[in-house]
C-alpha cells in the first residue's frame, strides 16, 4: 500500500538541487542581473523551457501552461493564445539562458558558481553538498531504472508507445517544427465544452498537472483500464463523467495514460495497485500523464511521401545477449537508413515480417528518418531491457522501431460456479441488492450483487457475496435480462430459492474491499468472466481506399508470452472508429468480419485491418473501466 500522499514535502530536484514538485519550475540562485528580454513576465524569473507565442512574447512553459488553464489570452497584450500554437524558443535563446551564472544551492558545503546549463553536471559529479543530501545515489538509482532526471524514459513508457509520442519525448532540440504535420481541429472529443482546456496537454509529451480538491475524498468521476497484467500495460482513462473533478479541470481526455500520481510511479504496476494509489485522499492531486501524438497530415491522409501500406511489427528478444539480426545501411539517393539484410536465425529473420530495403522511420521512438546506421545501431544497443519488444512499421518501405518491456499473462481474476439453496418466509425479502443487466446505461452487463443486507436471508446463509454474478434463479436464466426483470424474478420467489452464481476474485483485492457501501466491480473482474457471459456487439465501420480505421491495438500471440486478447488502446479523432462513438479504450476485439482474432499474431491482425476496405464488421466486448 503506498504511503500517505497528503501534501507531503516536495523532493530535492536532481536538476537544480532545490526542493520543488515535478510540475513546478526549477529554482536557481542567480549571481548577476539578468537582461529583461530573458525574463518571464509571469513569474518574473529567468525563462525556463521558454515558449514563444504567436504574438511574439516568451514565457516559461510551466508558467504559460498554468496561466492558460484559467485564461485564453497572452498576459502581455491579451491576444488570443492556444498552447498548441506556441513554439519552443530558438536555440540561441536557450544558449543565452544556459550561460546565466548561478551559485550552487548547497552553499554550506560548496561555494561554486557555474553556468546554469552546467549546474546539473556539477551536482552530479563534483558537488559535495549534493552527495551529502544523497542526490548522487538517487541519480544513480534513476539511471539504473532508465528514468532520466526530471523526466521519463521512453523505454519505461512501455508497450506500443506511438512513434510520434516517443519522438516528442526524446527530442531535446528547441525551435524545430515539422512542417508536414499540424494538429487537426477535427480531433476535439465528443461532448467537449465550448472552451475546452484539453489543449493544454501537448500531444506526445509527458506533462505534469495539478488538480485541487476541496474535499480530499471527492471522487475523480473517471473510469480507468489497463495495468501491467494486461496487454495495455499502462493505466489509461477510459471515460470521464461530466461535472466530476477531472471534467471540471478540463485538461484530461479519454485515452490519456496516467504515469505518476503525486510522485508515485504507476507506469508498470498491476491494476489494483494503481487503484490504491489513485484512491488515496489528498487536497492536491498531481498527475503525470502522456497523451499520444494524434497528428495528421495537412489536407488529410498520410504524411507527404508515405503510402497507406504501413504496418506494425513487434520483435521479442529472449535474452539480453540475443541479436535482432538486422544490418542497416544508408543510400546515396534517399535519406535515412534501410534494411540491407537479415541475419539467418536472428530475431528479425525468424519473425519474417521485415524485408530487405525497408526504410527505418524511428528507433526506440526516436525520429530516424534522417539518421545514420551508426546512430541506429547505438539506439538499438543501448536498449536496457533484457527482453525487448520492437514495433516496426512499413510505409513505402518506412519503418519504426521502439522497444518496451514484456507483458505478464492475464491471470488476475479467478472464478468458480456455485449453487446455493435457501429458505425464507413467503413475505420475506432475500436481503440483497443487484445491479447490471442488459442496457445497463452504456454497457450490457450480467446481473451482479452490489450489497447484502446484514441479518437478511442471504446474509445468514453467507454463501452469496457482494460481487457474485447471478446466473439463474429457480431454473430461470438471468443472463441477458434487464435489471428490472431480474429484480421481479427474485421478488417472485416462494419459500424455496435456488440460486446459481459465479464467484469472482481478483488476486490482489482484499476481502474487505467488497464490504463497503460504495463497492463497484473493477475492470479486471469483468475481464475474468467466462466467454459465454461476454455481451458482444457488432460495430460496422466503412472505409474507402485510403485512410485509417482510427484505433490502435495491443495483444495477440507471441512465442515467449503466449496468447493474449486484443485490446483497443487508443482512438484517433476524426476517423471512422471515433465518429461511430461506441468503441472505447480497453475494449476487446474478438473478431473481424466474422474471423476470430484469438491466436493471431499482432502483425497479422494489424495487416488485415489495414488491407480491409468497404464495410468492416468488428465484434467487440466492452466492459466498464474501474470507477474512481
Amino acid at each position: 500500500m503506498p504511503k500517505e500522499m497528503e501534501e507531503s514535502s516536495p523532493p530535492r530536484c536532481l536538476t537544480c538541487g532545490q526542493a520543488h514538485f515535478p510540475e513546478e519550475n526549477h529554482l536557481y540562485s542567480y549571481t548577476e542581473e539578468v537582461d529583461d528580454d530573458l525574463i518571464c513576465h509571469i513569474c518574473l524569473q529567468p525563462l525556463l523551457q521558454p515558449l514563444d507565442t504567436l504574438c511574439g512574447h516568451t514565457f516559461c512553459t510551466a508558467c504559460l501552461t498554468n496561466f492558460l488553464a484559467e485564461k485564453d489570452f497572452c498576459p502581455m497584450d491579451r491576444k488570443l493564445v492556444i498552447l498548441q500554437s506556441c513554439r519552443k524558443s530558438s536555440i540561441l535563446v536557450n544558449k543565452l539562458l544556459d550561460k546565466l551564472m548561478v551559485s550552487c544551492p548547497f552553499a554550506e558545503h560548496c561555494s561554486e558558481v557555474v553556468q546554469r546549463g552546467d549546474l546539473e553536471q556539477h551536482l552530479h559529479t563534483q558537488c559535495k553538498g549534493a552527495s551529502h543530501y544523497g542526490l548522487g545515489k538517487e541519480r544513480k538509482r534513476r539511471s539504473q531504472d532508465c528514468s532520466p532526471d526530471g523526466g521519463l524514459a521512453v523505454a519505461a513508457l512501455g508497450p506500443e508507445l506511438s512513434a510520434a509520442a516517443a519522438i516528442a519525448l526524446m527530442t531535446d532540440e528547441p525551435g524545430l517544427v515539422n512542417p508536414a504535420f499540424s494538429p487537426s481541429a477535427e480531433e476535439a472529443p465528443a461532448g467537449a465544452t465550448a472552451d475546452p482546456l484539453y489543449h493544454l496537454i501537448p500531444d506526445g509529451e509527458v506533462t505534469c498537472i495539478k488538480i485541487n480538491r476541496t474535499d480530499p475524498n471527492e471522487s475523480l468521476a473517471i473510469r480507468i483500464v489497463g495495468g501491467s497484467e494486461t496487454p495495455l500495460g499502462h493505466i489509461i482513462i477510459q471515460h470521464i463523467y461530466r461535472d466530476g473533478v477531472i471534467a471540471r479541470d478540463g485538461r484530461l481526455l479519454p485515452g490519456d495514460m496516467i504515469l505518476k500520481v503525486n510522485g508515485l510511479d504507476i507506469k508498470n504496476v498491476p491494476h489494483n495497485y494503481a487503484l490504491s494509489v489513485l484512491r488515496q485522499p489528498c487536497h492536491v492531486l498531481r498527475l503525470t500523464v502522456l497523451r499520444e501524438q494524434r497528428y495528421r497530415c495537412r489536407g488529410g491522409g498520410l504524411p507527404a511521401g508515405a503510402r497507406d501500406d504501413s504496418f506494425h511489427v513487434v520483435l521479442t528478444k529472449s535474452s539480453p545477449d540475443e541479436q535482432l539480426g538486422i544490418k542497416l545501411v544508408r543510400r546515396a539517393d534517399e535519406p535515412g537508413v534501410f534494411v540491407f539484410n537479415l541475419l539467418e536465425g536472428g530475431v528479425a529473420a525468424r519473425d519474417g515480417q521485415l524485408q530487405e530495403n525497408d526504410r527505418v522511420l524511428a528507433i526506440n521512438g526516436h525520429d530516424h528518418r534522417y539518421g545514420s546506421p551508426e546512430s541506429a545501431a547505438h539506439l538499438i544497443q543501448v536498449w536496457p531491457s533484457p527482453t525487448g519488444r520492437a514495433p516496426f512499421g512499413n510505409a513505402a518501405a518506412l519503418g519504426t522501431l521502439a522497444l518496451c518491456p514484456p507483458q505478464s499473462a492475464l491471470h488476475a481474476v479467478t472464478c468458480h460456479e456455485k449453487v446455493v439453496a435457501v429458505r425464507k418466509d413467503h413475505s420475506e425479502s432475500l436481503g440483497m441488492t443487484v445491479a447490471g443487466g442488459a442496457t445497463s446505461r452504456e454497457w450490457d452487463l450480467p446481473i451482479y450483487v452490489i450489497s447484502v443486507e446484514p441479518g437478511g436471508v442471504i446474509s445468514r446463509d453467507s454463501r452469496i457475496k457482494t460481487g457474485d454474478i447471478l446466473l439463474n434463479v429457480n431454473g430461470t436464466d438471468l443472463t441477458g435480462v434487464s435489471r428490472s426483470e431480474a429484480v421481479a424474478l427474485l421478488k417472485s420467489t416462494s419459500s424455496s430459492v435456488v440460486l446459481r452464481a459465479l464467484e469472482l476474485r481478483a488476486s490482489e483485492e482484499p476481502r474487505a474491499a467488497r464490504d463497503g457501501a460504495d463497492w463497484a466491480p473493477s475492470w479486471l473482474m469483468w475481464l475474468g468472466l467466462p466467454r459465454y457471459l461476454y455481451s458482444c456487439k457488432e460495430i460496422i465501420l466503412r472505409r474507402n481506399t485510403a485512410g485509417s480505421l482510427g484505433f490502435s491495438i495491443v495483444g495477440g500471440y507471441e512465442e515467449h508470452t503466449g496468447n493474449k486478447p486484443f485490446f483497443i488502446k487508443s482512438i484517433v479523432g476524426g476517423t471512422p472508429a471515433y465518429n461511430d462513438g461506441r468503441i472505447r479504450c480497453g475494449d476487446i476485439l474478438l473478431a473481424v468480419n466474422g474471423r476470430n482474432t484469438s491466436g493471431m499474431m499482432h502483425a497479422c491482425l494489424a495487416r488485415m485491418l489495414k488491407e480491409l476496405k468497404g464495410k468492416i464488421t468488428l465484434t467487440i466486448a466492452s466492459w466498464p473501466g474501474t470507477f474512481l
